[in-house]
């Protein structure tokens, strides 16, 4: 994997000047804040993290409610974001760059948390209803349409009477800690093929459970 990411790297190096102009906004949804870092609700944030770091970039420029970064891939410009609206107005933050850097919506990628799927498994989709996550509620609501892509990350149902907000608000089990580096790397390397290779090769290529 390592090996898979430096071939990137130095791919991003020889098309920095020769972007096609094409510019697509990937999205990780979380909540800010040192307290959620860890999180499960922040596993857009971990996937967006992690992509930054193979891709030798950081978030440091704030705009339009989010922390972003850009970098140019396969002859692409990838524009990285992580709302710091809270997870219940992401899409005041998605919407907006959107709109700014004239995104359209099939160019858009969203990653975020999922409890219909449990831990470890992937799950694209190209449009559909928010499942109840309100992060993705509100930018159906700002956008004024569901349909976009998007990469549901499982992280399961809350155990036994846990209400959801301390579940989805909670660290990952150690069980699942042992795990989550393999799903951010994997969910990392499915955002660039969506890039490169189109929804539907991700769905059939990435849609499933994470082996170790």
């Amino acid at each position: 994997m390592d090996q898979f990411f430096a071939a990137i790297r130095a791919q991003r190096e020889k098309t920095e000047e020769t972007t096609n102009g094409e510019m697509y906004l990937i999205a990780g949804l979380g909540n800010p804040g040192r307290e959620y870092r860890e999180s499960r609700h922040n596993f857009g944030f971990m996937v967006l993290d992690r992509l930054a770091e193979k891709l030798n970039t950081r978030f440091e420029k704030e705009q339009q409610k989010a922390l972003i970064t850009t970098v140019a891939y396969e002859g692409r410009k990838l524009l990285l974001a992580k709302p710091i609206t809270y997870m219940n107005d992401s899409g005041k933050a998605v919407v907006p760059l959107m709109h700014y850097y004239k995104i359209p919506k099939e160019r858009l990628f969203v990653v975020h948390d999922d409890m219909d799927l449990p831990f470890g498994t992937l799950r694209v989709r190209p449009n559909g209803s928010n499942g109840g996550q309100k992060g993705m509620g509100s930018i159906i609501t700002q956008l004024g349409s569901q349909d976009f892509c998007r990469l549901r990350c499982g992280i399961g149902h809350p155990p036994g009477q846990m209400e959801v907000i301390d579940f989805v608000l909670n660290k990952f089990s150690k069980e699942d800690s042992e795990l989550l580096p393999a799903v951010l790397d994997k969910a990392s390397s499915c955002v660039l093929d969506f890039v490169t290779q189109g929804y539907t090769w991700c769905m059939n290529h990435y849609n499933g459970r994470v082996e170790g």
